[in-house]
């Protein structure tokens, strides 16, 4: 794996629709590949905001990292992701997981439990795929759809033949990993080391997964020296991951003092190889 198909997003810390809308373009000017925002019980919406930010944008793709899908009506996130990919041309990706349980998502009784929760994201991502091909009909334990015939409405189908998605998944246990080979790229739930990655993707090569399936790894790398943020990224690269996203989990809790330092870190672009 080389610098030349590693990819580089940044995961919008949050903040304000406008203010977030204004990183995304910052984002595309400065050479990022990629703008991810991330969802939550109440707060701006990820899908509007994707909306808003694929008619200001022209190259990078957008997505969810991540989209709880068992906590989502997955006709309604099909719906959400086909309109994004509509009016960016074909660059949406989705993101997806089990959701974490915590005490904000136990106040609005969603499901918590593992099991269930892990049947419903299959089943979910099986009804979106069978919405964007244009089937008619999607019959499982916890989900269904039945169109009449020609009522299926094909305005709302994608751009993309295949929007990627993306779910999250944690080395090595099976039930996790086997999802993944049904998506089109890993989100890891587990520790990111050249090593690991090495087994993880040894693993899915393997198992017969595509030779284009997407795994991320993600960090933190500094504003103000660029070889010391493609060191950072270079052995995950070489392992095999080809998105690198930098993220900004621990930023002070001040949104000012957050959005500037994010925004900082953009505008400083993609810790790429140095020339």
């Amino acid at each position: 794996m080389t610098e030349q198909t590693t990819r580089f997003g940044v995961v919008l810390p949050g903040g304000t629709a406008a203010r977030q809308l204004d990183q995304a373009i910052l984002a595309e000017r400065s050479g990022w590949d990629g703008v991810f925002v991330w969802e939550t019980t109440y707060g701006v919406d990820a899908w509007s905001l994707l909306a808003a930010m694929a008619v200001r944008t022209t190259r990078v793709r957008l997505g969810t990292i991540l989209t709880p899908l068992p906590w989502r009506r997955p006709w309604k996130v099909a719906s959400q992701v086909a309109t994004v990919d509509q009016l960016s041309g074909g660059r949406a990706i989705l993101g997806i997981g089990v959701g974490a349980v915590i005490k904000e998502s136990q106040v609005t009784d969603e499901e918590t439990d593992l099991r269930t929760r892990a049947e419903m994201m299959d089943e979910g991502i099986d009804l979106m795929r069978a919405l964007w091909a244009g089937e008619a009909r999607s019959a499982g334990e916890h989900y269904r759809y039945a169109f009449d015939a020609g009522d299926l409405p094909g305005a709302a189908r994608p751009v993309q033949a295949r929007v990627p998605i993306w779910v999250a998944a944690i080395w090595p246990r099976p039930k996790s990993m086997r999802r993944v080979l049904r998506c089109d790229g890993l989100i890891p739930g587990h520790e990111q080391t050249p090593e690991v990655i090495r087994a993880t993707r040894a693993w899915l090569d393997e198992r017969g997964a595509p030779a284009d399936l997407d795994i991320l790894a993600e960090g933190e790398t500094p504003t103000d020296d660029a070889r010391a943020g493609w060191d950072t990224v270079r052995p995950l690269a070489e392992a095999g991951c080809t998105w690198w996203l930098e993220t900004r989990w621990g930023q002070p809790s001040d949104e000012d003092d957050r959005m500037a330092q994010m925004t900082e870190r953009i505008a400083a672009g993609p810790p790429r190889s140095p020339a």
